[in-house]
């Protein structure tokens, strides 16, 4: 008898060791943080990828200068479906400022039907192009605001790499006119309320 309550100890202390010891390596897998993937990769000869997912960023806003409105012949004539990484978003959210490592994208889609259902207007054709905007103080130093252009192409098949814009094309407009750090921010309404919630 005593040699049975014995092992039924044993066996009993056996088994809280164990629950406790899943518990324990429980509560460390939940506090190690997640090993966070850079939302886009560069070559080894410091071109961009095309970035991955995209779609399934945050979604800012659609810019539009069509041609009828600019004398026949405007700079960017398409509809401009822009995206910012989760991550950055999350942190404009809590600072109204854009991290280092920011990664905005920039997809170009050519008006198509200018008559719907709904009315007369101009409605969304095909996909035409990819863009890309980095702000990384490491890589780019020298250029203004720490920010960097790519372009992908403006007919498909697009580049699956991109080589960084010059500084002229790109920056220079971004910096002159662009209300926030270099970015349209007036031109897009979830980081127009985004940085109005913050302000509160």
């Amino acid at each position: 008898m005593f040699r049975l309550t014995r092992w039924r100890v044993i066996a009993s202390a056996t088994i809280l060791i164990g629950i406790a010891g899943l518990f324990h390596w429980m509560k460390l897998a939940s506090a190690a943080p997640a090993e966070q993937k850079a939302p886009v990769e560069f070559t080894a000869d410091g071109k961009l990828k095309q970035p991955e997912g995209y779609r399934q960023w945050v979604y800012v806003g659609t810019p539009l200068t069509p041609n009828e409105l600019n004398g026949g012949a405007a700079p960017f004539p398409d509809f401009h479906a822009v995206y910012i990484d989760p991550e950055s978003y999350a942190e404009y959210q809590k600072t109204g400022k854009f991290r280092d490592g920011t990664v905005m994208v920039k997809e170009l889609v050519a008006i198509g039907a200018k008559e719907a259902s709904s009315g007369k207007g101009y409605f969304m054709g095909d996909f035409i192009g990819l863009e890309t905007s980095v702000k990384d103080s490491k890589r780019f130093k020298d250029e203004p605001g720490h920010w960097a252009y790519f372009s992908f192409g403006h007919k498909f098949p697009l580049h699956k790499e991109a080589e960084k814009e010059s500084a002229v094309s790109c920056n220079s407009c971004h910096a002159a006119t662009a209300k926030e750090d270099d970015v349209f921010t007036q031109y897009y309404p979830v980081l127009r309320a985004a940085a109005a919630a913050h302000s509160k």
